[in-house]
């Protein structure tokens, strides 16, 4: 067996670890939810917990670790074990940086965001975005897996550079953080849509949506997570990282591009929606510092961002030829 084939079995056992994190987050939720319509049912008929007691906590506060929980967090700590000797297998057999095509920047992308987000969890209560970022980290593996994976190999001399290293890594870095940032957003959202008086989210609404998606249990779980105050303020810190990043991303973009292939800019649709991506974001740390845009609409600032990374990343490396095409994808 060659070393590019353990890696991809690293790579499976890697998702089936993130999966069962997933679930065991989901089922945390879940006994959240529980114990939040159980504290309200008390409170409203004076029996014993006062109403506070539902009051979201802070954002840097830490409750006592759940056999749930920590079930979640040692399998997605497994989980990031298992897909970084998956990356380091994969860059030894290719004998390169590893995130050189398609297959190799998504497996880097979701290893950083998971990494982003497990060591966040060990300064402060971040399992509320643990079924976000673990789910986008199984589907990313996937995805890799199934529609990305090609054999580790070298690559053309064009990218026999120490750029590989330097642009296209500090880019994998930045969309991973730039996930983390938009699971926060998610959360956001929910947590303004059911605090706004949502019917689905609190349980109200009627009709196909609701039986499935409207159930009071199922969104309990919000009434538990901060503020969208703080969640709002959390992904903009997250976000404003990513950027700087971002924009090491294009100027080393260009520096490569001139080194090889004599000008700095060329209009090439990787080169131009990675400056519609800085754009974006750009609009957003701007609007949100500069006139006040808070709350939901910096969120979906950020929805519409991290879109446009996908995008980015996906149609115009499928949809799009230039001279950014990965090899074998």
């Amino acid at each position: 067996m060659e070393l590019g084939d353990i890696s991809d079995i690293l790579v499976w056992a890697a998702a089936t670890s993130y999966t069962i994190a997933m679930i065991a987050f989901a089922l945390d939720m879940a006994r959240q939810s529980g114990r939040s319509l159980e504290q309200k049912e008390r409170a409203l008929v004076g029996a014993g917990a006062p109403a506070e007691a539902t009051v979201a906590p802070a954002l840097g506060h830490v409750e006592p670790r759940r056999n749930v929980v920590g079930i979640a967090l040692s399998t997605s700590w497994l989980g990031l074990a298992l897909h970084l000797a998956a990356v380091v297998a994969r860059g030894i057999a290719a004998g390169r940086a590893p995130w050189a095509n398609m297959y190799e920047f998504t497996l880097v992308g979701a290893l950083i965001a998971m990494g982003v987000f497990l060591v966040v969890q060990l300064r402060r209560d971040f399992r509320f975005v643990g079924v976000v970022v673990t789910g986008l980290s199984v589907s990313a593996l996937m995805v890799a897996l199934n529609a990305f994976h090609v054999e580790a190999a070298g690559v053309e001399p064009a990218l026999q550079s120490y750029w590989l290293v330097i642009h296209v890594g500090v880019a994998v870095g930045a969309t991973g953080v730039f996930a983390v940032a938009f699971a926060v957003s998610v959360v956001q959202l929910l947590k303004d849509s059911r605090d706004s008086g949502s019917p689905l989210l609190n349980g109200q609404a009627t009709g196909p949506l609701a039986r499935v998606l409207g159930r009071p249990r199922q969104w309990a779980w919000l009434d538990t997570v901060p503020t969208p105050n703080a969640l709002e303020a959390l992904s903009f810190r997250i976000n404003a990282f990513a950027f700087v990043l971002w924009t090491f991303t294009l100027i080393g973009g260009s520096i490569w591009a001139e080194n090889a292939w004599g000008r700095y800019w060329g209009w090439d649709p990787k080169e131009v929606w990675s400056f519609v991506v800085w754009v974006v974001y750009a609009a957003y740390l701007h609007a949100r510092t500069t006139r006040g845009w808070a709350g939901r609409r910096a969120a979906w600032f950020v929805v519409v961002g991290f879109a446009c990374v996908l995008f980015n990343f996906t149609g115009v490396n499928l949809l799009f030829s230039g001279k950014h095409a990965y090899s074998g994808i």
